[in-house]
This record gives C-alpha cells, structure tokens and sequence, in this order.
C-alpha cells in the first residue's frame, strides 16, 4: 500500500487509516477479523475515539502485539479541561496502553466549537497537559460539514496543531464557497508543514427518510466496487492528502483496499461519481 508523510511528525502513514468507528457495535471476534484484514493490507495508521463506542475496548487487546508497528490516533469530544483529561485518560485505559501518537480534537465544525475547545479552561489545555507529560506524541484537530476546512484554518492560525483532519470528496468540490475554503487550509497546511487527512470519502448521501439504514455508518455509503474505487482513486489523487479513514462499517474495508490497490483516472473518477443523480453532502442533514 501507498505510504505518504503525516506532515512534519515524519511518519510515513499508509494512505488508507484503519477507521476504527466500524469497531463501535461488533464483537470482538468481528474486530479482530477486520483489524487483521487491515494489517496484512499494510494499513499501518489507526484512528479511533473515546465516542466511537466500544471501538477502543475492541483494539485494546491488539496492542501487545503491534502498539510499536502502527501510528495510533484518538479523539476527544469534550470541549473543557477537566472532562477533556478525563477522556483522554480513560483512552489510555480502554486502548490498553500508555500513550498514543496522536490525540485530536474531535468534530469542530464550526468556530463557536472552535472558540469553546480552545478558550480559557478548554479542551486544547488538557491535550497540551497530555503531551507535556507524554500521554499524547502530537495533537491534531477533525470536523465536520461545510464549514470545517473554514474552520480548521482558523485552528491553525491560533494554534500549530500536527494534523488536520477535514471533509473531502467530488460533491463537496462541486460547492466553490468549499472549494475555495479547503485551497486556503491547504496552503496553509503546507505553510505549517502539518499533515492533512480527509473524510467522508465514499459517503454518497444522507439516508433518505423512512429507510432503514443497510451499513453502521451515519450516511448512506457507497457500496458497490465501481463507485467505491472512483471515490478512493479521486480523493487519492490529490497528493497533499496524507491519507483516509475507511468507512465506519467492517463490510467495506475490503472494497476500499481493493480500490486503493486499483485506482483509476481522475477525470473518470469523477465523471463516474457526478453520473449518480443521487450523489449529494451528507451534512445537509448531520445527525448529530
């Protein structure tokens, strides 16, 4: 698999992240069969969250094994000091280990969440605590929605956070307010030498009411091998991207491995996903 460097932390990270929100409702039988799938994939980058339910519980068991062979991210959703310490705390517990490589700052979106996890007493004067003492190697920031790479550039200007981990896709590029948003947070990911991650990359729309959702994930994903590896080789393609979480559902990281390993023209990748009428953002609607 592709490795790209994570910024100026020096890692070379496998361009797929194990998205480790696919652990959040399985067995461990079943997290073990996908961590595994991962691994021999040469996935070498696992993100999870304190949110992502048992997901931490169900890596903890691996660390033994290969704490010292991959790069290994959580998440924070808590937006003052103490619970923010707390959280990461309890990270550490879950996921059986004494420090993770990188602890970010999950879901702002927007700069009232920005302003609340930064400001006096927030969440960012806990992860700093935690890197002082050696708890956390780096700290990054994630989010969703429109406003998130807006967002994120603004994190940037007020704090040199490592990583940046922001939406991305063809629909998404298709909205120039966005596209413009996400060139000015690339220059100045580039300016900082910080590494750049992205989501949502084979989201394909929010469920439509009245439908049972089919997968674990909180949009409607892509599903079928043709348009999973359109999105993969699209977002791929754009090389100041360090690398994307997989779809929290455990049915398709193989899809999305055997898209990285098989990738196809942009321009066709494009014209493949832009062909579907029901190809829209999944934060017209968020759930959350």
């Amino acid at each position: 698999m592709e490795q790209r460097r994570l910024g100026r932390l020096g890692h070379r990270s496998s361009v797929l992240i194990y998205g480790a929100a696919a652990l959040s409702d399985v067995d461990q039988a079943t997290a073990d069969r996908s961590i595994q799938q991962a691994l021999d994939a040469g996935i070498n980058h696992f993100d999870v969250a304190a949110g992502y339910g048992d997901a931490e519980l169900r890596l903890g068991p691996w660390m033994t094994r290969i704490r010292q062979d991959i790069f290994l991210a959580t998440k924070t959703e808590d937006r003052d000091r103490a619970s923010a310490w707390a959280s990461i705390n309890a990270s550490l517990q879950r996921l059986q280990t004494d420090r993770v490589d990188l602890l970010q700052l999950h879901a702002v979106g927007d700069l009232e969440t920005l302003d609340r996890a930064m400001g006096p007493g927030g969440a960012l004067e806990a992860a700093v605590q935690a890197q002082q003492e050696g708890l956390v190697g780096a700290i990054g920031i994630t989010g969703h929605g429109t406003a998130a790479a807006a967002t994120h550039l603004e994190a940037l200007r007020r704090f040199p956070f490592a990583t940046v981990l922001t939406p991305l896709n063809p629909v998404l590029w298709r909205d120039a307010t966005f596209r413009n948003s996400y060139d000015a947070l690339v220059a100045e990911i580039k300016s900082q030498d910080a590494g750049l991650m992205t989501i949502k990359t084979v989201s394909r729309r929010n469920w439509p009411a009245a439908t049972d959702p089919t997968h674990s994930t909180w949009y409607e994903p892509y599903d079928d091998d043709v348009r999973i590896r359109a999105a993969v080789s699209w977002v791929l393609d754009h090389q100041e991207v360090t690398g994307i979480p997989t779809a929290g559902d455990v049915r398709l990281l193989g899809h999305i491995v055997a898209a990285e390993q098989n990738r196809m023209d942009v321009a066709d990748a494009e014209a493949a996903l832009l062909a579907d009428p029901e190809y829209s953002s999944p934060f017209l609607n968020m759930p959350f």
